[in-house]
């Protein structure tokens, strides 16, 4: 078995090395990665990390204030766009690809199925979004297939609901949210009906916390009559999406990442990921689904992976501000035990806070006991966001995107650390995190207890640990026992081995010679039913001890 390791690349900013970017600049202003800049080189570097999967964030054409007109790209109103750049989960025309990232604005798609080529031929798979839930307030595809209606084109807008409508109105009412729909523009943006916006807000007012930019795709779910569902006849927007799923598939891509999944019926993808799965039946589906009680739902509905993000994030952030036990993560686990080969582990993405910003743990060495664990607890799938491996902060103020912490999703700008690694010019520290990433992510990848074997946490029998983090890891004769020490400061402990550890993972009482895979020394075990073993464990790092029984 493999153990997916997902690297989630913002597309935008990933090349871009354009240091002197000013806040709120634009394209020519600040500059703009391109999909060219994934060399093989860059490529294999991110391969020999022990990345499995990129997730090209952002590679559809997506609703932005830069204009394209000359090339045929219809133009966006700037006042329902967010950003200079633009959302990238706005989408504007689901068949194209975004011109920003293409160093041939006329040959964009060749461009894309050559990154396709290239992220295979170095060894990897790639994963793109699908925005399933809403799209920018202009969409207009310029790009699909001839036979295709566009979305909205056969719609009756005198009708707030109809399931065989694909967008949601408010009959006889104009757009008015409380933006100015100027925005510098002679004529203000204009839209009545006014559509129902994204987040499931079914008036023609939408405030500023609401995501105004974005209308809200109709999957046959009566809102206005408490979410009745009208599925038979098979709702158009069915069809339309599922054509969309099928023409990327066609592109060799091998996953997708699909958008505020819960927010969709799971009926739909019960019916989408049955058709394109019986064409592609190796293509995965990644559901970012935030509500537990959802969760088997949308497994059963199609998806291999699901978000763990108010179980396994929240809890070990919590652990690593020192806000919980590491005891917590057991319960974690334990809630998802049944499905925890369906739940992908991660630490950022574009959604969430760098762990080095302000806003969470203020250091990137405080991530590392939180990616030891996320890594190497279960055989579940594992997200990198680009630049974690260097400690990036976030903390930058970048335009529509304040400094929050987190990575602009919607301007033009560039990344601090990953410039600096293009030129060789880390510092020690951000080098030697990079180095732990590396190892770290190699080990879960390579060793069988990680991709093959079971699970044993030793947390029942350690009530003394509450800054550490015990498990051990067997298949066959080969054994890790993990042990993350959370805490900022030096730790000499004991960790107690039940005799039922013994029992489940059929191993037998000896002396045993361990190699820590962290840092290569050898210790001395002595494994006895019920017995302890101490151990001396550095500041925000593990030991990752392998054994043979």
């Amino acid at each position: 078995m493999d153990k997916l390791i997902i690297y989630q690349v913002f597309t935008r900013l990933f090349g871009n090395r354009d240091v002197s970017c000013k806040e709120n600049g634009t394209i020519a202003e600040n500059g703009c990665g391109k999909m060219n800049d994934f060399t093989p080189k860059v490529l294999k570097d991110l391969a020999n990390m022990g990345v499995s999967h990129i997730w090209y964030t952002g590679v559809i054409r997506h609703a932005t204030q830069t204009d394209y007109t000359k090339y045929g790209i219809p133009r966006q109103h700037p006042a329902v766009v967010k950003g200079k750049a633009g959302s990238p989960y706005a989408i504007t025309d689901y068949y194209d690809i975004d011109p920003d990232l293409a160093v041939d604005v006329e040959q964009r798609m060749k461009e894309f199925e050559a990154l396709v080529e290239r992220t295979h031929q170095a060894g990897m798979k790639v994963i793109i979004d699908f925005v399933p839930n809403h799209v920018a307030r202009q969409y207009h595809s310029i790009c699909k297939p001839t036979d295709i209606k566009d979305l909205g084109a056969e719609d009756n807008p005198q009708h707030g609901f109809d399931p065989q409508n694909n967008f949601y109105y408010c009959p006889g009412q104009r757009f008015e949210p409380y933006l100015d729909l100027y925005k510098g523009e002679k004529e203000a943006y204009s839209e009545e009906p006014a559509k129902a916006t994204g987040n499931d807000c079914f008036n023609n007012a939408p405030g500023m916390n609401d995501w105004y930019e974005t209308v809200k795709l109709n999957y046959g779910l009566d809102y206005y009559a408490g979410r009745v569902g009208y599925f038979n006849p098979i709702p158009n927007t069915w069809d339309k999406m599922t054509d969309i799923l099928l023409f990327w598939a066609s592109k060799g891509i091998d996953g997708f990442r699909c958008d505020m999944a819960e927010m969709v019926p799971a009926a739909f993808w019960h019916w989408a990921t049955d058709k394109v799965k019986y064409r592609y039946p190796d293509i995965l589906f990644i559901g970012e689904v935030y509500n537990p009680a959802e969760y088997r739902n949308y497994i059963g509905a199609g998806f291999d992976y699901l978000y763990d993000k108010v179980g396994m994030y929240d809890t070990i952030r919590e652990v690593m501000c020192g806000r919980q036990s590491a005891h917590a993560i057991t319960n974690a686990w334990q809630q998802t035990d049944d499905i925890r080969q369906h739940m992908l582990y991660f630490l950022e993405n574009h959604d969430e806070q760098r762990i080095a910003s302000d806003f969470f743990a203020g250091d990137a060495r405080k991530g590392v006991p939180g990616l030891i664990v996320s890594a190497l607890l279960q055989q579940n799938p594992l997200m990198i966001y680009f630049a974690q491996e260097y400690g990036e902060r976030g903390m930058d103020q970048e335009g529509f995107s304040g400094r929050d912490g987190r990575t602009t999703i919607f301007d033009y700008w560039s990344v601090d650390t990953m410039v600096r690694a293009a030129k060789g010019k880390l510092t020690d520290a951000e080098q030697s995190l990079a180095a732990i990433y590396k190892k770290v992510m190699t080990i879960a990848r390579k060793e069988k207890a990680v991709t093959d074997g079971v699970s044993f946490d030793l947390m029942y029998v350690n009530g003394q640990l509450q800054r550490q983090y015990a498990f051990l890891r067997k298949a066959g004769a080969e054994v890790l026992l993990v042990v993350a020490n959370f805490d900022t400061l030096p730790v000499t402990t004991t960790v107690n081995i039940p005799a039922h550890a013994f029992d489940y993972l059929h191993m037998k009482e000896k002396n045993a010679m361990a190699t820590d895979l962290l840092s290569e020394q050898k210790i001395k075990l002595s494994l006895q039913q019920d017995g302890s073993i101490p151990l001396t464990l550095e500041p925000l790092s593990a030991i990752i001890l392998k054994f043979k029984v």
